[in-house]
């Protein structure tokens, strides 16, 4: 065979469906993609001005004007930029995937041209509108003075018409003819809502007309200024009415982006005010954030951004849309997880870096290096922020703590290198409100996951000097495991595993479980007899961390698996070690001994163990519903005999 060279051709037909279809999977991305190409325009402009090639007025705006026009079935997107020639219409509009960016950097780069503050590199944006177009039409007019003005319009992307155009002034208006498709798509709402998603912060102002609610407007604010004038004129000087009939309505528009959002401003020019202010324009949260971290760097990376951590009072909170990530202020998506390691989502914030290696269609990150350092450099200013709060602002830190704990701990886990960072600094909240880092506290961490619950418990342990933490969150129990992991001396233990207290009398402990186990019809019940003291209750469930641990098993495992799988017993795979501790020192426990002894009391004796062992289980937490029932019947009995 022989050896064949060559070059690999490509099918327009072939490969449009795929720019259209696959490229711009999201059809609201045209408009982001021919607004940014207006951007381009616009700062290539400048950067000619900025080069000598070309003298502006110095009070010559640059801007970007979008109308949607809901009777005519049309979008136009224009600018007041660098324009085009025949020519390079031909060079960037008919050779798909040629970049004018990259082509104008070229041509300008012995003069210092750079593609910094320029968006567009692959040359494939613009067909993008094809997604919702019957028809594209260019109309432009080039920066050079002796350009004529041309125009291109197409059906379908392939095939195309060029002519001149009657364009007079400098730039290009893109009219994007609806298909049928993008009617349906597409109302002034749904524009102004994209435009505002992606354009928000552009580097030029735009202004958005909605033509026919426009006008609609403005004909009921005349009618209504016609009015006013008609109800307050003097009836001697009908002239005055006759001057208003025809006034035309003053529809001066303010750009629907911010142009200078605050990200770009030094941090020392910054007041708190307007920190705020724009926290709530951006993420329509009226609660006042905690604090923020304002990033501005040009090296190792160049990058800009804000990042704030929220008051989290509702945990269940949708983390959609906490972290803005842009490309020279275009919004490119929310929650990229390349970038914003996912801990990092319980945060809100904007985050701009032009130096992000995007994929063809904007949307996504080309795998790269650059991307990983990037995310450990954010992640360790995070981390540098935290740890200034902790050593200088350690009451506010404090404060912070019920709002940033569950980021804290999230990350820590989530993060090797946070972990690192912020190990010394996480705090552990005791039942007495102080805060402590794990190294003021001994190996053995007694925790409750409710004080109010298990206030006996925590009584009894803060009688003998010891810490209680409160551990409530529910991402708690896979926190304790963790630390237990990197910290081999420490170990956790609920409040309500050990009691104290010294053993009781072995008789009384024989006599009590033989009685108990009877009236309970349970000859498996664990108890013990010890000595708490007379002010202590006449008894309480100690359950061993081990088993405690075990049942959190069970209920992951029952809600992976069902609970009602009978070919499973969960009993035995996971079982309960409950202990029934009776204090012999209460004189309610001497009594029921004494009973013991007296012919005839089955029926006293059996009423107050049952309540005995009810009252231990409601203050342990696991007295069920239908126990509870019982419990409370029984107790209005008690009460009815305390009464006779």
């Amino acid at each position: 065979m022989i050896l064949e060279k060559g070059n690999v051709s490509v099918s327009t037909e072939n490969i449009f469906p795929i720019i259209r279809k696959w490229l711009y999977s999201d059809r609201d991305i045209f408009l982001r993609e021919l607004v940014s190409n207006a951007a381009d325009a616009n700062s290539k402009l400048r950067r000619l001005r900025d080069l000598g090639e070309i003298n502006l007025p110095e009070d010559e705006q640059l801007w970007i004007r979008v109308a949607y026009d809901s009777e005519s079935g049309t979008l136009t997107v224009e600018d007041n930029g660098i324009g085009m020639t025949i020519d390079e219409i031909r060079r960037y509009i008919n050779q798909i995937a040629f970049s004018g960016v990259m082509d104008f950097v070229e041509k300008y780069k012995d003069k210092g041209a750079e593609t910094d503050g320029i968006i567009g590199h692959f040359g494939l944006g613009f067909y993008s509108a094809f997604m919702v177009a019957d028809q594209v039409r260019i109309d432009t007019r080039s920066w050079q003075s002796d350009a004529q003005p041309a125009s291109w319009q197409s059906q379908d992307g392939m095939a195309y018409e060029m002519g001149t155009s009657e364009r007079v002034d400098r730039g290009t208006l893109i009219t994007v003819t609806l298909s049928e498709e993008g009617k349906e798509f597409l109302n002034g709402e749904k524009v102004r809502e994209i435009l505002e998603k992606y354009c928000g912060f552009m580097p030029y102002p735009i202004y958005f007309n909605d033509v026919v609610a426009d006008r609609e407007r403005a004909e009921r604010a005349r009618k209504a200024s016609k009015k006013e004038v008609a109800e307050t004129a003097d009836p001697d000087a009908p002239e005055a009415l006759d001057a208003t009939a025809d006034a035309s309505v003053d529809l001066t528009k303010q750009p629907i982006n911010d142009v200078e959002p605050l990200w770009l401003k030094k941090p020392s020019e910054c007041t708190d005010e307007e920190y705020k202010d724009f926290f709530r324009k951006t993420f329509r949260d009226f609660r006042e954030p905690l604090f923020w971290i304002h990033l501005n760097m040009d090296y190792p990376f160049n990058l800009k951004g804000i990042l704030y951590f929220p008051r989290t009072d509702n945990i269940y909170e949708s983390l959609e849309g906490r972290i803005k990530i842009y490309y020279n202020q275009v919004f490119v998506a929310d929650n990229i997880k390349e970038i914003i390691p996912e801990f990092l989502f319980l945060l809100k914030g904007c985050i701009d870096c032009p130096d992000l290696p995007l994929n063809v269609s904007r949307s996504f990150l080309q795998n790269d290096a650059y991307v990983g350092k990037l995310s450990g450099h954010i992640i360790r200013k995070v981390a540098d922020k935290l740890s200034a709060l902790f050593n200088n602002q350690r009451e506010d830190y404090e404060k912070y703590w019920q709002d940033i704990g569950v980021f804290v701990k999230y990350g820590m886990m989530r993060d090797e290198k946070f972990y690192d960072r912020v190990k010394d600094i996480a705090l552990y909240k005791t039942v007495e409100n102080d805060y402590k880092v794990l190294s003021d506290l001994g190996d053995t961490l007694l925790y409750t996951p409710d004080a109010g619950q298990q206030i006996a418990y925590v009584q009894m342990a803060r009688a003998r000097g010891l810490d209680v933490l409160v551990m409530d969150h529910e991402l708690d129990n896979h926190y304790m495991s963790f630390i237990e992991y990197k910290n081999s001396g420490k170990r956790f233990k609920r409040v309500d595993a050990e009691i104290g207290g010294s053993e009781g009398d072995a008789d009384k402990t024989e006599k009590l479980t033989g009685l108990f186990r009877t009236k309970l019809n349970d000859d498996k019940l664990e108890l013990k007899v010890q000595s708490l003291g007379e002010d202590a209750l006449p008894a309480m469930i100690v359950e061993s961390e081990e088993s405690r641990r075990m049942q959190e098993m069970r209920k992951q495992f029952e809600r992976m698996q069902g609970s009602d799988d009978e070919a499973m017993d969960m009993d035995s795979l996971f079982p309960l070690r409950q202990t029934l501790v009776l204090n012999q020192d209460q004189p309610l426990v001497s009594r029921l001994l004494a009973l013991s002894d007296i012919p005839g009391k089955d029926e006293q004796i059996e009423l107050l163990v049952r309540q005995i062992y009810d009252l231990a289980r409601l203050g342990h937490g696991s007295l069920s519903s239908d126990d509870m029932a019982s419990f409370l019947k029984r107790s209005a009995a008690l009460l009815d005999k305390l009464a006779d």
